[in-house]
Order: structure tokens, then sequence, then C-alpha cells
């Protein structure tokens, strides 16, 4: 919800332009998704990349 909802210039441009920031925080969201979807094995102590036999690059540091 916007804080701009009930300005009449602001329901305007989302009549002509449609809602860009609830479009934006849509695919932020889903990017956050996908991003936590493809780090969870990474942040696995156990996961190797099935790579096991190329040599271990620099450690990366814990997630804050």
């Amino acid at each position: 919800m916007s804080v701009f909802q009930d300005v009449p210039i602001y329901q305007r441009l989302v009549a002509e332009r449609g809602d860009i920031p609830a479009q934006v925080r849509g695919e932020a969201e889903r990017i956050l998704h996908d991003l936590q979807r493809v780090m969870r094995p990474l942040q696995d102590p156990y996961f190797t990349g099935g790579h096991s036999a190329a040599p271990a690059g620099p450690a990366l540091p814990p997630p804050r």
C-alpha cells in the first residue's frame, strides 16, 4: 500500500502507467527468493559444488 494512494495525481498515474512501485516491490521479492534458493546450498559447510577435484578458493565471510 502506498502512502500516496489517496493523492489524485498518483491515482491518475497508476491508471495511465500502472502501479510501478508495486511492480518493483514484486520483482524485488522474486529476486530475493531466487537468491535465497541459489545461495542456500553455498551456506552448507558440506557443499562441494560438484567439483571435488577443483582447488578451493578463498573462504567467503559468514552471512550477516
